[in-house]
């Protein structure tokens, strides 16, 4: 029996996306906004407004939004609470000539609740806080080269690393041209393979006292090795190398404190952005007082790092955040998802598992690796035309409930038929409506 569903033309809003490109190199400010990032011709491209879960285009279309901002939404769109407190702060001003104690407060909260924190310095973005945070690193120790481990922006000190070719294509994409970036850069970013602590082992030996910092994400979807970061802390030590962990995907949905309190490993300094603010522009770079210090006498400055409406709104987020027990609540939230998705995988025959760690869930198709990126961008158009945005992914938010899940999982129960008929008739490309998904950042810290 064939679906009625209704229709959700985009041919407007990839118009609008052309236009966007005569005006905007790439047509966006962020990569993974693009059409490619989706099923191009077929997802939504442009928002008109978003609250709670699901955002509305600018057709007019709803879809529930499994996305969540790129990961800076955490207690959902609009949230009340957070953006109430940033209209009251808006009325007495949101920047001004000197500071203001709110700058103070916030990093009270910071330091009171992430076990590294004893100093804390402010960005407006992921990159721009690990930028500072390299930049403090090299001051601190007055060395030069960075190890690094998994994506962390878009900044000089680490897109150099593509100044030797193809270092970046297993962290961030493939075949990144470092135009733009000097030359005499090249060799001071340096990545290391995730999960082999032989490895970084041997590159601090091959390096040993030119080394300012270890940059890694401490995981993203799936735990660590069992002691690997334990191993890591250790070299770092031994080598007296200061250890970074960057948070800024992660974020505070696992625990107030991030992802320290739960792996027990104490980094040396932490880079946190995204979900800190709901939506709001904000990052902190936090660490240790020994650490932190020395970016007193470093220009490392900016008018905007601190304007109230980031630190108004991470501080009452942050509040929210352990008021309503949301790593608890997203725990339950991506159990519950995968248990119901695998279940109607299972029904429907289709070789898909969900799985990871419970707050930030993901698919994994068992086909070959061949058609592994079409399979993918099959699943993420046929959920987009039943109102469901998204990849195989997934960024949860503490206003995604039971409403979002049983529409989920009614779209995915028809969309896994759907790839599993394809599948066994070898129709995958014909069954396909748009571009196969362009290259998507090659996660190695899964």
């Amino acid at each position: 029996m064939t679906e009625d569903l209704p229709s959700r033309n985009v041919d407007r809003q990839m118009r609008l996306f052309a236009r966007a490109c005569e005006l905007i190199p790439g047509g966006t400010q962020l990569i993974s906004r693009r059409p490619s990032q989706f099923a191009a011709g077929i997802s939504p491209v442009y928002a008109a407004s978003a609250r709670g879960a699901r955002f509305i285009d600018i057709d007019g279309h709803e879809y529930i939004d499994w996305v969540s901002g790129i990961g800076a939404i955490i207690l959902g769109y609009a949230d009340p609470v957070v953006d109430e407190a940033v209209k009251e702060q808006i009325s007495g001003g949101t920047i001004y000539s000197i500071s203001h104690e709110l700058e103070v407060e916030l990093a009270e909260e910071l330091v009171a609740t992430i076990p590294c924190a004893e100093m804390v310095r402010y960005a407006k973005g992921g990159g721009d806080a690990c930028a500072v945070a390299v930049r403090i690193a090299r001051g601190t120790t007055g060395r030069d080269k960075i190890l690094f481990s998994g994506y962390h922006g878009w900044h000089d000190w680490y897109i150099a690393a593509n100044l030797t070719s193809g270092a970046l294509d297993s962290h961030l994409l493939p075949n990144i041209d470092p135009t733009g970036v000097p030359k005499c850069l090249e060799g001071t970013a340096i990545p290391f393979p995730y999960g082999d602590a032989a490895a970084l082992g041997e590159l601090l030996n091959q390096h040993r006292g030119e080394i300012a910092a270890i940059m890694m994400e401490p995981l993203r979807s799936d735990m660590p090795p069992e002691g690997y970061l334990a191993e890591v802390r250790k070299l770092a030590d031994e080598h007296n190398v200061i250890l970074i962990f960057d948070e800024v995907s992660t974020g505070f949905r696992m625990s107030p404190g991030g992802v320290q309190p739960v792996l027990g490993v104490e980094p040396d300094m932490a880079v946190f952005a995204k979900s800190i603010s709901n939506g709001y522009a904000m990052g902190a770079v936090v660490g240790h007082r020994d650490v932190m210090e020395p970016a007193a006498r470093m220009f490392v400055s900016s008018t905007y790092w601190s304007d109230m409406i980031g630190l108004r709104a991470a501080l009452t987020n942050l509040s929210e955040i352990r008021r309503r027990d949301v790593p608890s609540y997203l725990t339950q939230l991506g159990q519950t998802i995968k248990t119901r998705l695998n279940a109607v995988a299972g029904e429907s025959g289709c070789p898909v598992l969900a799985t990871g760690i419970d707050v930030h869930p993901r698919l994994e198709f068992d086909v070959d690796d061949s058609i592994k990126n079409k399979v993918g961008t099959l699943y993420t158009q046929e959920m987009a035309k039943r109102g469901c945005h998204g990849y195989t992914s997934f960024y949860l938010n503490a206003a995604q409930g039971e409403a979002e899940i049983e529409q989920t999982v009614d779209a995915a129960r028809a969309t896994f038929t759907f790839i599993k008929d394809a599948l066994d008739a070898n129709a995958v490309d014909e069954k396909l409506e748009c571009p196969p998904r362009g290259d998507a950042f090659r996660r190695l810290v899964r």
